[in-house]
């Protein structure tokens, strides 16, 4: 008889990572086709490009790294590097932006942290804080959604794809015929001049809930999100927790003043709340790990959500919320990880 020896591990993995990262990208398909049918095919054009220079990035670092370079680009997490920061961006960018933040995402905030599974950042939030603060202007250029009521020049695609590779717009246009402040700038610079939350509610750019168009963004990506929640590919404590940290707060302000403080419906449906919550917050790599400490985690980011988008000098304040709380998922996994078996939780280990 021939006996086979095995040696540990035991149990082979049930996570495969092309399998997680695919189903990722793949419940993002809902949200980008509504944000192109809102906002043109910017979006696209972005994601064509960071998604060139994100691969381009993994190939470089994993080959100066001596690692295997197929297995790094076969498992897509450069792709869903590249979809979640081709979504911060605006729909007009020019492409040496988007290839900056790419870039600085994957060499910077990935692999010199030792690749995926080590990076204490998110490579796309790391990446767009990156080019948030180094090129201001084409930062802020975006898009009005494509509704008959709102005044606003509509680039085509063919004008939209010169821009993104030239970074200028047809003759004639300017950036204020071709722009408009999102929900969130609007209200923020509203409400801080004395505008009330229902004079500011009453323009053309806000709908039921939040900015028209964008309601229908995050009602997609929520799609996408509970489909990654029912594949098991996402686990219920950090969206819950976003939307508990995000929403709290912002109702007990609106109960409090409705005047001077948006709804949390406005807070939900404007911006990257919702994609924050399902697809951003949920990197298993740079946040917390325990039970408790994914939903710690992520109350934590809904909380500094509100506060940056309330007092602080960014509108929306997804990225920073993220990334700050990438710095404290150590601590937090250290106070709320589970007791070892035969060991009564607060003994020595």
């Amino acid at each position: 008889m021939e006996f086979v020896r095995r040696d540990a591990p035991y149990a082979a993995p049930t996570a495969d990572v092309a399998k997680m990262m695919l189903r990722v990208l793949i419940a993002l398909v809902p949200a980008a086709l509504a944000h192109t049918w809102f906002f043109g095919p910017g979006l696209l054009f972005n994601l064509v490009v960071a998604a060139a220079f994100c691969v381009g990035g993994e190939v470089v670092m994993t080959k100066l790294r001596g690692r295997d370079t197929r297995s790094a680009i076969t498992d897509y997490s450069a792709l869903v590097t590249a979809a979640l920061l081709a979504f911060a961006l605006p729909s007009l960018t020019p492409w040496w932006v988007t290839a900056t933040g790419a870039l600085f995402g994957v060499v910077a905030a990935k692999h010199l942290y030792g690749g995926l599974g080590f990076n204490v950042f998110n490579p796309a939030m790391a990446g767009y804080v990156v080019i948030l603060v180094a090129f201001p202007l084409e930062m802020s250029l975006w898009v009005a959604p494509g509704v008959a009521d709102i005044d606003y020049v509509h680039l085509t695609t063919p004008q939209t794809l010169i821009y993104t590779i030239t970074g200028r717009l047809p003759e004639g246009l300017t950036f204020d015929a071709v722009s408009r402040a999102t929900p969130l700038d609007a209200m923020q610079t509203g409400l801080r001049s004395m505008q009330t939350f229902a004079e500011m509610r009453a323009t053309p750019l806000m709908g039921d809930f939040g900015g028209r168009g964008w309601e229908w963004v995050g009602n997609f990506a929520a799609l996408g999100g509970l489909w990654l929640l029912a594949k098991k590919v996402i686990r219920w404590q950090i969206p819950i927790g976003v939307f508990a940290g995000l929403l709290i707060p912002a109702g007990i302000m609106y109960l409090v003043d409705p005047g001077s403080h948006a709804s949390p419906g406005f807070h939900l449906f404007s911006g990257a709340s919702i994609l924050c919550a399902f697809f951003i917050a949920t990197d298993p790599v740079s946040a917390a790990t325990s039970s408790r400490g994914r939903f710690i985690y992520g109350v934590g980011i809904g909380f500094l959500i509100y506060t940056i988008r309330r007092w602080g000098a960014y509108a929306d304040g997804v990225a920073f919320a993220v990334l700050l709380m990438n710095m404290a998922a150590p601590a937090i996994d250290y106070v709320t990880r589970p007791p070892i078996v035969g060991h009564p939780r607060g003994s020595p280990r």
